[in-house]
């Protein structure tokens, strides 16, 4: 769904950085006030002044080291064939028909990894398209082999798509605005901003004098900026639940008389995502003791609830805003523009994982361990080894999602021959 997303509820991390500065203090010698009945003493002979030591400057910052930008710079290793992996059906099958999808996309796409190439592709996406129903794990032993990025240490969070109350036009308990692109979100020209890391322009706006600025935040929003322009395509009744609406990246709104509309990402307005729940955790209101909360989707959920006016201002420190577009397709739509499948499909980073590519978990928690398709992506789903499950709609999709945190292997599946090709062994 091409989220922002960060743990899902993901703890987010936030460095701080606090630069020392030692004040030298001065001493002033004030001389004691003479008693007037007593004649005046002997003056003692004067120390000489303490010389303030010279202010301690602090080393200058060692730039951070470059980070490694696709999965061939970070370094990869063979892992096991796939048929010494515990493939079960069901999940062979759900990847199976998730990897079908992604075909024709994988065959044409870039893959940023620097793993595969569109032409890798080809022969495992003919044999998908005919493959009817023989064994699914079959499939994969037969056409794919396995890479180990880094140290093939992974972690996953989860995500789901959520149904909140929402209606298609303004009414009664349903105030808040879901907005489409505004026409003024654009990338700034060359010369106007500096280029971001990833070498593309920085999305922004252009004010009344012509100059490039950052696009309004969410307290613009959530304050007005973007009222009057036409941009509403829906309004929903409770804006926490917006919120999470937003992590997610898609959802479905259903209305009053009992109508479904499915929303899915459109773009975002260009400013950093904070988790908040890494907040919570920085402040100590992530734990189990007095007054502290889970820090599991659900939790966050409870501390707003119960702390409307820090809890707001709580969402507004994750200045990103998501919007919108109609979707009309039976499920929410990845990053390679193919439905997401609940229980198949996961977000990875581009730069680590071919986004069509079948990803094998073996991780703490047992529901999430088996075989994916990373077809999606998010805002922090960032680096090597780390994913984002895809559980589906519903209540349970959203307990599991919501409380999702497995750590232990992944390995990235690739066609055959890729790994000779790259010289891997």
């Amino acid at each position: 769904m091409s989220r922002r997303r960060e743990s899902r509820f993901p703890v987010r991390r936030l460095a701080a950085f606090v630069l020392p500065a030692l004040l030298a203090a001065c001493v002033q010698v004030v001389p004691a006030p003479k008693a007037p009945s007593r004649p005046p003493a002997r003056p003692a002979a004067q120390k000489p002044r303490p010389v303030p030591p010279a202010p301690v400057r602090p080393a200058p910052a060692r730039p951070a080291p470059a980070q490694p930008a696709s999965a061939i710079a970070v370094g990869v290793k063979a892992g096991p064939s796939v048929a010494s992996l515990p493939l079960g059906g069901s999940d062979a099958a759900a990847a199976l028909a998730s990897f079908r999808e992604s075909c024709p996309r994988v065959t044409v796409r870039t893959d940023a990894s620097g793993l595969t190439r569109p032409a890798d592709w080809r022969s495992a996406c003919a044999a998908a398209a005919a493959w009817g129903g023989k064994s699914a794990a079959q499939f994969f032993q037969t056409y794919f082999e396995t890479v180990r990025v880094g140290d093939g240490k992974g972690f996953a969070t989860g995500y789901y798509e959520p149904e909140i109350a929402g209606s298609r036009n303004p009414a009664p308990g349903y105030a808040v605005p879901v907005y489409s692109m505004p026409g003024d979100l654009v990338r700034a020209k060359p010369g106007d901003a500096s280029p971001t890391p990833s070498g593309r322009m920085p999305l922004g706006r252009y004010d009344g004098r012509g100059s490039f600025v950052p696009y309004h935040d969410r307290a613009a929003i959530e304050r007005g900026a973007l009222s009057g322009q036409g941009l509403e395509i829906a309004w929903v009744a409770d804006p926490i639940e917006f919120f999470f609406l937003q992590v997610q990246g898609s959802g479905r709104l259903r209305a009053p008389d009992g109508s479904v509309m499915r929303i899915g990402y459109a773009g975002q307005n260009g400013l950093p995502y904070t988790g908040i729940g890494g907040l919570m955790r920085d402040r100590g209101l992530v734990g189990s003791g007095p007054g502290q909360y889970s820090g599991s989707m659900q939790g966050i959920i409870q501390y707003i609830h119960d702390n409307p006016v820090d809890g707001a201002a709580l969402m507004r420190e994750n200045k990103s805003w998501v919007f919108f577009k109609e979707l009309r397709g039976d499920g929410p739509l990845g990053a390679l523009n193919v439905p997401v499948r609940a229980h198949a499909s996961v977000a990875a980073d581009p730069r680590f994982v071919p986004l069509g590519a079948p990803v094998w978990l073996r991780l703490d928690r047992r529901e999430a361990t088996g075989l994916w398709v990373a077809q999606d992506t998010g805002g922090a789903i960032k680096g090597a080894n780390r994913f984002d499950t895809f559980w589906g709609a519903g209540e349970q999709a959203r307990l599991t999602a919501g409380g999702m945190s497995g750590r232990g292997e992944a390995l990235i599946l690739v066609p055959k021959g890729t790994l000779a090709r790259l010289g891997v062994r």
